[in-house]
């Protein structure tokens, strides 16, 4: 099982001094050090208008680690595909897997604040739609070298033909899930799939479970699964007061970064957003005490160990992108548990890592 760096950028939180640049620099020297530490890849948010994260250009990021790393695999997490037309963003990042030499993980999403979508000009209400549509012209655009035309519900276009050409044939296509429709949409474009821990055991009762339902949906479409991505929120605690503390900066993080992000009126959003509104409404009754390991991990690293392998592992889940940095945590802190997690947990799991450590 391999392990990934990953970020949403959260900042917005009352009193907070930190600034939205000092922390995307931040993000920069975390990354740098997951390639330094034999980590596999670096997933960066994309968020807008300082909603829940601060970083706007995730492939301009990811650009810029690609000119100073070598091995680590570059991917969006996620890029919010009906914010952007589907052409601009395959020439993107097709440009990306060419600079980088084919380390790009491309992974998308519909989002899920409606405020992100209205000074775009963008249909929050028929987002899925848009989305389903978005995805299979990046498909098709990166598998074949050649002029291609697309006449779709939302998207319409003659003799297009993108350059550069990504290094990777195909290119590693993931999408970001919370609900069935989407994991039945991974299934049917042939693509992996990413999924949060937390949202997996709300949604569908555990990692384990959403895995099935995935293979399930690609045994439907006749072809084997692709690969699946769950992401975790971690922290090393050692003590009770460690462990309080944690637990307090995870809420924090939820009442103060994802709450806000009701799609406005629930009697108007989406039908397919009802979900989120569930998951949103729970936060704001939890206790720090109320966090269970399917969603956050919290304890020394032989605790840290014993979850992933009962709830993630022997789900057949073939990477965890790791959040460290939420709720404030202090960039110093974030760097050493990065590299306490890397010594200390990932040595009793087989991946890259362990060859890239030996090397």
């Amino acid at each position: 099982m391999e392990f990934g760096y990953f970020t949403l950028s959260d900042n917005q939180y009352a009193g907070n001094k930190r600034t939205p640049n000092q922390l995307v620099s931040e993000i920069v020297e975390q990354a740098l050090l997951a390639e330094k530490l034999a980590m596999n890849s670096a997933w960066i948010g994309e968020h807008h208008f300082s909603t829940l994260g601060v970083n706007s250009a995730p492939e301009l990021v990811l650009t810029y680690l690609a000119a100073q790393t070598k091995h680590i695999r570059l991917a969006p997490a996620v890029t919010v595909l009906p914010l952007h037309h589907p052409i601009r963003v395959a020439e993107q990042w097709a440009t990306l897997d060419l600079l980088s030499k084919g380390r790009v993980d491309f992974a998308a999403g519909r989002g899920y604040d409606r405020r992100e979508y209205g000074p775009f000009g963008a249909n929050f209400e028929d987002n899925a739609s848009i989305f389903a549509e978005g995805m299979e012209i990046l498909q098709r655009l990166w598998a074949k070298d050649e002029h291609m035309s697309f006449k779709g519900k939302h998207y319409q276009f003659d003799d297009v033909w993108i350059t550069p050409r990504p290094v990777q044939n195909p290119v590693p296509m993931y999408v970001a899930s919370f609900s069935r429709p989407s994991i039945e949409l991974a299934a049917r474009l042939n693509m992996g799939l990413v999924v949060a821990a937390g949202a997996a055991a709300n949604m569908h009762g555990s990692l384990a479970a959403t895995a099935d339902i995935y293979r399930e949906a690609c045994a439907g479409q006749e072809r084997g699964p692709g690969r699946l991505i769950t992401s975790y929120f971690i922290h090393f605690a050692d003590t009770p007061a460690q462990e309080q503390a944690a637990r307090e900066r995870q809420l924090r993080y939820h009442k103060e970064c994802t709450s806000h992000a009701l799609p406005g009126d629930t009697r108007t959003a989406p039908a397919n957003y009802h979900y989120f509104e569930k998951i949103v409404n729970r936060y704001q009754t939890m206790r720090p005490e109320d966090f269970t390991d399917s969603a956050v991990l919290i304890g020394n690293s032989a605790k840290i160990t014993q979850v992933l392998k009962e709830k993630v592992e022997s789900a057949g889940f073939a990477e965890v992108i790791l959040y460290f940095s939420l709720g404030l945590k202090p960039h110093a802190q974030v760097m050493d548990e990065m590299s306490r997690f890397m010594a200390e947990v990932a040595p009793n799991f087989e991946g890259s890592h362990q060859r890239r450590a030996a090397a």
